[in-house]
């Protein structure tokens, strides 16, 4: 099984879902958009995931790569593949299937609580009722059609969603480690301004051991869910 990866900017790697890719023999490659807009067969794909990055979906005139890369997101979803987006990934998803894609009305950053959408579908991913989870995020979109509202919160109501069987977008990052949040805040730091919904950097740093296994074991599942017909 193959798996491969849009990554975005070099300090937004895939942190925890490494390790669950290796211990599930996936062989992983990855596109690293900024250096190289070299995309795989789309036939040789098992499983794309979407990763994180400062940039917005709208940037199509900076970041020429946008176009082919949402051309090529549609086109894995169009196949009935596994497709998981990350951040800017799940607005990726939303803006390749059509959706706007826009600034919330704040900036979340830091440590706050998702909460799942309940549905009778068993189809659906189901979130625990509430979960700390780790946020960099400063826009939104609305939900795909047909797509299924999964997760929400008090600073941003479309927090995750799934469409289809397998494709799902979460704005949070479940997938992040002790290093992979120090990377973030190295390279955003100017960010981290006060408001609302934005932690100072030492309050996101102190985060525990349990914290990082605890979502970290959610991303697991996720993968798990997403794969289950591969």
């Amino acid at each position: 099984m193959k798996a491969h990866y849009f990554k975005h900017v070099p300090f937004e790697d895939l942190g925890s879902i490494r390790l669950w890719l290796t211990k599930t023999g996936y062989i992983t490659t990855c596109t690293p958009f900024f250096e190289s807009v070299q995309l795989p067969a789309p036939e040789e794909i098992d499983l794309l995931i979407v990763m994180g990055g400062p940039m917005s979906v709208n940037d199509e005139k900076r970041y020429l790569w946008l176009v082919p890369e949402k051309q090529f997101i549609r086109q894995m979803i169009m196949s009935g593949k596994p497709v998981l987006g990350i951040c800017l990934g799940a607005q990726l998803i939303a803006s390749a299937m059509g959706a706007k894609v826009y600034p919330n009305r704040v900036k979340e950053i830091g440590w706050f609580p998702i909460y799942g959408v309940s549905s009778d579908d068993k189809s659906i991913f189901r979130f625990p009722k509430s979960v700390q989870a780790f946020h960099w995020h400063g826009e939104t979109f609305d939900l795909p059609t047909g797509a299924a509202h999964i997760a929400k919160n008090d600073g941003c109501e479309n927090q995750a969603f799934q469409l289809g069987q397998s494709v799902i977008g979460l704005q949070f990052h479940l997938e992040t480690t002790p290093q992979s949040a120090k990377d973030l805040i190295e390279h955003c730091r100017n960010e981290l301004v006060p408001a609302a919904r934005i932690q100072p950097e030492t309050e996101i740093l102190c985060a525990g051991p349990a914290q990082y296994q605890s979502i970290n074991l959610l991303m697991d599942k996720i993968l798990t869910f997403l794969t289950r017909n591969v």
